[in-house]
């Protein structure tokens, strides 16, 4: 590993923990991501994270939010960082070709298919509090029991 992918890593730290410490599970190379969706059954949240502030002060704070209030959860959490684990990113992208590539962003996976997708349009310009409004509102219709 170079000095730039050591620095790069160092800084993302933080960044992938804050997703881990809410639950989520790390998925970091296309094998685990392939190993995770075909045997996956439920509902799932998966979050593509980014090194980019929208990521930092809306999407991770907004996910986070709504997964505190959320009375529908998904069984589910997953993360793929965008930039950083590159093979795992475009394998979980594989998963939802008709939607364009965006981090960060986020996919709600149901019963073996993309149930409802917000991307990075969705996120940026607007405020954190509506994120986690959007989201949750998109938890209680597809996660509901």
């Amino acid at each position: 590993m170079n000095a730039y992918d050591e620095y790069m890593k160092s800084i993302v730290k933080p960044m992938r923990e804050e997703l881990v410490q809410t639950g989520f599970t790390e998925l970091t190379t296309a094998q685990e991501v392939e190993d995770t969706m075909k045997t996956l059954e439920g509902t799932a949240l998966v979050v593509i994270n980014s090194v980019c502030g929208c990521a930092a002060g809306l999407a991770r704070p907004a996910v986070r939010e709504a997964l505190l209030t959320a009375e529908n959860k998904p069984d589910h959490l997953f993360t793929v960082f965008a930039g950083q684990d590159k093979e795992a990113t475009e394998t979980m992208r594989s998963y939802f070709p008709e939607v364009p590539p965006s981090s960060p962003s986020i996919a709600v996976w149901k019963d073996g298919a993309l149930a409802y997708f917000i991307p990075r349009e969705q996120i940026e310009n607007f405020e954190m509090e509506q994120i986690k409004e959007h989201l949750s509102g998109v938890l209680e219709q597809v996660c509901a029991k």
